[in-house]
């Protein structure tokens, strides 16, 4: 039986065992960051997040990252407590305090804080904001392709959950993983409101067919950096891309498909829904793909 992974797989590394963590303002020892039964995100994932990745001692694409994070916070009508300067100050004392360099991926979170009582209204959360952050030493290890599955949730309209929205409540992408998993799948491909292909679970979605990306319209999926620097890339270095809508019929019968995202970069592909895309392994415009995307990162965080 084939290994089940994930596209946030990485080494097991025994420093993670004493990182520090930092939370509301205090460096702490990971068995001390703790967080109250009353927290907001524990009770209603009522806050939002954000996924950074260390390289060469800079944190790739930060002000981006920042963009995101306080354009999802003023989305929800929360207050981080901190500017800009101050959330990245945290994040730069967290990595020192860890004596982090490289290969280390960060995940920074914001709820709405502890509550008064334990029911939905905002209002009931009068202390303030929590923030937290999770620094680990990561290096992405996924040694074969990764299988996906198509399964029935979708991500959704935006009147319901926009999707572009980097909150807590991740349940939907879960239950797709899950359901993903029950069809001996690593993760789930999720279709739009049309039926189009749209997202994975934890990444966005690329297929290459005869020397053209394609990925969805960017309607119904995560405002994910590393899609746009995908994007950016190919159009700087003369690779045709769409952002269009496409089936299933048009992702079977791909050459390539890969995955992107803070953590993995770009993960390759090898089979959808049982059907092997082009030679099941690493195809020559995803490799050039993430040759261009390194040459970036190294550019960025010289």
């Amino acid at each position: 039986m084939t290994e089940k992974m994930s596209t946030h797989q990485a080494e097991e590394d025994q420093r993670n065992e004493e990182i520090l963590i930092y939370l509301n303002g205090e460096i702490v020892p990971k068995a001390e960051a703790k967080v109250s039964v009353y927290d907001s995100g524990f009770m209603l994932g009522d806050g939002v997040w954000e996924g950074l990745r260390l390289y060469n001692g800079t944190w790739a694409f930060m002000d981006e990252h920042m963009d995101r994070l306080f354009e999802a916070a003023k989305a929800i009508d929360l207050d981080i407590g901190l500017d800009r300067n101050g959330v990245k100050n945290a994040v730069l004392e967290t990595q020192k305090a860890n004596g982090m360099t490289t290969n280390a991926h960060a995940r920074l979170m914001v709820t709405r804080g502890v509550k008064t009582r334990p029911f939905q209204h905002p209002s009931l959360s009068r202390q303030g904001p929590t923030m937290t952050i999770i620094m680990e030493h990561s290096r992405p290890n996924l040694p074969r392709p990764i299988k996906l599955a198509t399964v029935p949730h979708l991500r959704g309209l935006p009147m319901t959950q926009d999707p572009k929205l980097n909150s807590h409540s991740k349940l939907n992408c879960i239950l797709a993983c899950i359901a993903a998993e029950k069809a001996g799948a690593d993760e789930a491909l999720m279709l739009d409101v049309n039926g189009f292909v749209n997202t994975t679970n934890a990444c966005n979605f690329f297929i290459v067919r005869k020397g053209e990306v394609w990925t969805s319209t960017g309607d119904y999926c995560m405002n994910g950096i590393t899609r746009q620097k995908v994007i950016d890339l190919c159009r700087a270095n003369s690779i045709p891309v769409y952002e269009r809508n496409y089936s299933l019929v048009d992702t079977y019968g791909a050459d390539e498909a890969f995955l992107t995202g803070t953590f993995g970069a770009q993960t390759p592909v090898g089979s959808i829904d049982g059907r092997q895309i082009g030679s099941g392994q690493m195809g020559p415009m995803t490799e050039r793909i993430r040759g261009l995307y390194k040459a970036l990162i190294e550019k960025e965080c010289a």
